[in-house]
């Protein structure tokens, strides 16, 4: 009998084992804001415990942030922008991170400026100070938008701010535009008192840039060691964001209860325009969710190499797979 129990308890404790939480902490790009939520809903509705995945969330600095914590095995899945993610590998030979599910089908690039400044269109920026933070990802599209529209980029004067510094200089006149993302920027400035039909916002995207925006990475040793639980986790985030566009204020809810110091009413709005301009595209509309198209994608390379001079050939199968995806990807309400 005690030989017995003691096979019992040990098949007790290899079932436990078996279905033991897998742990995936996950690098966001920026603070906890409005385009956030839908990662804090899927962690509050189950979606991420449904599958045994224990997932906790990070604020990052910018959008080449959470690259190099992936790619060093800090974080097993991240969410950057696939631009940035570009050169890091040109610039990083063989390391192991890579593009799995795109949500920002449409990038959220922007040049955002004060029509009372003289800034409404791309032309306008020539003659005037745009303030850049260095680490920006719409900074780091730029060049290419400055070629895409054919300003003169020496007729510029460009001011490197930070990141808190930005909308405040902005509000204030000591630059007349600035680089950012367009829902962040453009409620920055809302909510220093910047009336809104002062606010001009230039997508980039607009203006001939062909380029994705953030998707979420996987270093590839993690995903390789991990497969079932990389699907499961991009399932959970497509589910998260069927929700949040379904129901905007409860994925706000789920957002306040990590940042209680925000202000509510103004990152609905922010995921609200996040959702409208950037998840909930034709393409996807059509598509489904979290997938790209090879043919947008090779021309988002070839923009690249406008400004950008590539140290090794660039190959499109490094940078994105659909392996973890459903085919048809994620439907979306």
């Amino acid at each position: 009998m005690f030989l017995r129990s003691l096979l019992a308890a040990g098949g007790l404790f290899a079932a436990v084992t078996a279905h033991a939480a897998t742990d995936m902490p996950f690098a966001l790009d920026w603070k906890f804001e409005g385009p956030s939520a839908p990662f804090f809903m899927a962690i509050d509705e189950g979606f991420f415990a449904e599958s045994d995945l224990n997932v906790e969330i990070t604020a990052g600095s910018g959008s080449l942030d959470a690259i190099p914590k992936v790619a060093t095995g800090a974080f097993p899945v991240g969410f950057a922008d696939i631009n940035s993610l570009v050169r890091f590998l040109d610039q990083n030979p063989g390391a192991p991170v890579t593009a799995v599910m795109m949500v920002y089908d449409k990038p959220p690039f922007a040049i955002v400026g004060r029509k009372s400044l003289g800034v409404s269109a791309p032309a306008d920026l020539e003659g005037k100070v745009l303030g850049a933070p260095p680490p920006d990802g719409a900074w780091a599209q730029f060049p290419i938008f400055a070629a895409e529209t054919g300003i003169d980029v020496d007729a510029i004067t460009v001011e490197p701010v930070g990141f808190p510094t930005r909308e405040p200089m902005l509000a204030e006149g000591n630059v007349a535009a600035v680089t950012g993302f367009s829902f962040s920027s453009f409620l920055n400035l809302v909510r220093l008192g910047v009336p809104e039909d002062d606010i001009s916002t230039i997508l980039m995207a607009d203006h001939g840039v062909d380029l994705y925006g953030n998707a979420i990475i996987v270093n590839t040793d993690f995903a390789q060691a991990n497969p079932d639980a990389v699907k499961a986790f991009l399932a959970a985030v497509g589910k998260g964001w069927a929700a949040a566009i379904s129901d905007p204020e409860s994925a706000t809810k789920s957002l306040m209860e990590r940042n209680p110091a925000a202000d509510a009413e103004l990152e609905q709005r922010r995921l609200q325009l996040a959702i409208d301009a950037n998840v909930v595209t034709e393409y996807t509309t059509a598509n489904g969710m979290g997938g790209i198209d090879a043919d947008r994608l090779a021309n988002a390379i070839e923009q690249i190499r406008l400004t950008y001079e590539f140290q090794n050939e660039p190959d499109a199968g490094l940078y994105f797979t659909d392996t973890f995806l459903p085919e048809g990807g994620f439907a979306l309400p």
